[in-house]
This record gives C-alpha cells, sequence and structure tokens, in this order.
C-alpha cells in the first residue's frame, strides 16, 4: 500500500472516475461524503485530518455547474469554493500532510486568452463574466497551494487545471450540466419530441477518466507518477 489518501468530492464525476482507476487500490481511500465532513467548516476538516492523518490529499469537492447555475448564483460559488478550498488545504497544511492535489478549472485563465494556454497567463486579464466567481475561488485555492510551497518546499502541494471535463458519472440536468452533457441532454430530447434542430454551443472536451489517469501520473501518486508534464488531450 501506498499509504491513506484523503479524497474530497468522491460521489462526484471526477471523484468516481479516480476512485474506478487502477491505481486508487495502492491506497486505503477515506472518502467522506458531504454529510461525514463539512469542507465548509473548517473545524471539523482540521480534525478529521489529524483524526486519520492522510498522507496525500486529492481535493475534487466544489460547487460545480454550467453557465446558468453560475450566473444565478455567483455568491454561493464564489463563498463555498473559497471556503472549501482553504478549509481543506489548510487542514492539510496544519496537519502535516506532504502531498495534496489541487483540482482547479480553466475558466481561470482570462476571457480572451490565446490558445494554447500557459500557466503565466492566469492574472493576466479580465476574467470571463459569466463564471467570475468560480474562478476567483479557483485562483485562490491554487495560488494558496503556491505560497505553502513557497514557505515549505517539503510540501507538494500541485494544482492541476483540466479543461471543461464530461464523461461517465457526470450531470445532464440542463440547468446545472456543462457543455457535452447539455448538449446529449438536448439530442435526446429532440429525438424524443421530433424536433430537427439542436442549438449546441461548442467544442468537446476530455472526459472524466482522461482527468483522473492524470491525476494518478503526477509524482506524488505513487509508483503510477512520472516526472513528465502530462497533458490532457
Amino acid at each position: 500500500m501506498q499509504g491513506k489518501m484523503l479524497l474530497t468530492g468522491g460521489t462526484g464525476m471526477v471523484g468516481r472516475n479516480i476512485l474506478a482507476h487502477p491505481a486508487a487500490s495502492d491506497w486505503e481511500v477515506l472518502a467522506p461524503s458531504s454529510r461525514e465532513l463539512d469542507l465548509m467548516d473548517a473545524a471539523r476538516v482540521r480534525a478529521y485530518i489529524e483524526e486519520h492523518k492522510p498522507d496525500l490529499v486529492i481535493h475534487a469537492a466544489g460547487r460545480v455547474g454550467g453557465i446558468q447555475a453560475n450566473m444565478a448564483n455567483p455568491v454561493a460559488f464564489l463563498e463555498t469554493n473559497t471556503a472549501m478550498g482553504r478549509n481543506i488545504v489548510m487542514g492539510a497544511w496544519s496537519g502535516g500532510v506532504r502531498k495534496l492535489v489541487n483540482l482547479a478549472s480553466t475558466c481561470m485563465y482570462p476571457r480572451a486568452a490565446e490558445n494554447p494556454l500557459r500557466e503565466e497567463m492566469i492574472l493576466s486579464g479580465p476574467l470571463e463574466p459569466t463564471n467570475e466567481g468560480y474562478a476567483l475561488a479557483k485562483i485562490m485555492t491554487m495560488r494558496l497551494c503556491e505560497y505553502i510551497r513557497r514557505e515549505d518546499p517539503q510540501a507538494q502541494y500541485k494544482t492541476l487545471i483540466p479543461c471543461n471535463l464530461y464523461g461517465l458519472h457526470d450531470t445532464f440536468d440542463p440547468k446545472a450540466s456543462h457543455l457535452l452533457p447539455a448538449v446529449i441532454h438536448k439530442l435526446h430530447v429532440a429525438r424524443e419530441t421530433g424536433l430537427e434542430e439542436v442549438e449546441s454551443g461548442a467544442m468537446a472536451r476530455p472526459g472524466g477518466s482522461s482527468c483522473s489517469r492524470a491525476i494518478w501520473r503526477m509524482p506524488c501518486c505513487g509508483r503510477h507518477g512520472t516526472s513528465r508534464r502530462c497533458l490532457i488531450r
């Protein structure tokens, strides 16, 4: 066994794909539900980490949703994701956890950023306004990990920035889903109702299983890790 791993967001799309990957069998996995561990409660998070003493934390939890949900609830997306990120990262650091993987989002990049995206572009221009709150929360958590590494070089606190994902265990509710599941839902409705045209939106993105493979290839995740830069295509 590689050790003990704490996974937040274990019931979400990315979390469930992480748990389904063969590399997860190398770890004693802790994947508490929100009822078991409220990530909004800093004291409970800190106490949980001190009690269980994980060797690795993968932070995949968060309040997520599509454009409509972000536009309707900007306060909740900013406040909830900021609190979760702060509580799990600071709880891990104060609890002596040496390895942490933080999952972020490409919405952190400026709205007008040119492809290919590069990490140095972050905070170089205005964000996409429709999901700015979510993006700011993700930037804060990423920066917190960077600052911890600066103060504590032994802390392997890394941030992975996948683009919009789709795949197994996705959400198909058009009010909360991302592009691909929303398109699939629209096509299903069109087929059932006889519509001849469907408004889509944009292009496809990598799946949740691709993201889970990238996470397990990170050096801090044990024998499956690699020192090479990992791209999700």
